[in-house]
């Protein structure tokens, strides 16, 4: 367990660094989470026993996955007054991600069931 935790922590980590250090737009754990990709890929490929198993963590990390909100949400009871100054605003952005969201999913889904033959 304490492994997997730092194999995914480690990601995480080089995400912040690489972020912060060139300066990019995008969020540390965004890039870590394309490094765990490129960890889990080169695992599934090459089998190096260093990077055996992430699975112990993860499984452990998506049986809590609620507590990981409970943050988040005292974040939003912390600022209610900058939800209701921009309810709109938020109730806009919110619709249209989620509907920008199922068409590229619908999307998807169709080229790659296109791709596969089905």
């Amino acid at each position: 367990m304490i492994g997997s935790l730092a194999v995914i922590l480690g990601c995480q980590l080089l995400g912040e660094v690489v972020a912060r250090g060139l300066g990019l737009p995008v969020p540390g754990p965004v890039l870590g989470m394309a490094a765990m990709v490129g960890v889990l890929w080169l695992r599934d490929r090459f089998r190096p026993p260093v990077l055996a198993g992430v699975e112990p963590a993860g499984r452990f990390l998506l049986a809590h996955l609620s507590l990981l909100f409970v943050p988040a949400g005292v974040g939003v009871v912390g600022n209610l007054d900058v939800l209701a100054a921009e309810w709109l605003a938020l109730s806009v952005a919110l619709v249209v991600s989620t509907v920008l969201t199922l068409v590229v999913s619908v999307v998807t889904f169709r080229v790659v069931a296109r791709m596969v033959g089905e």
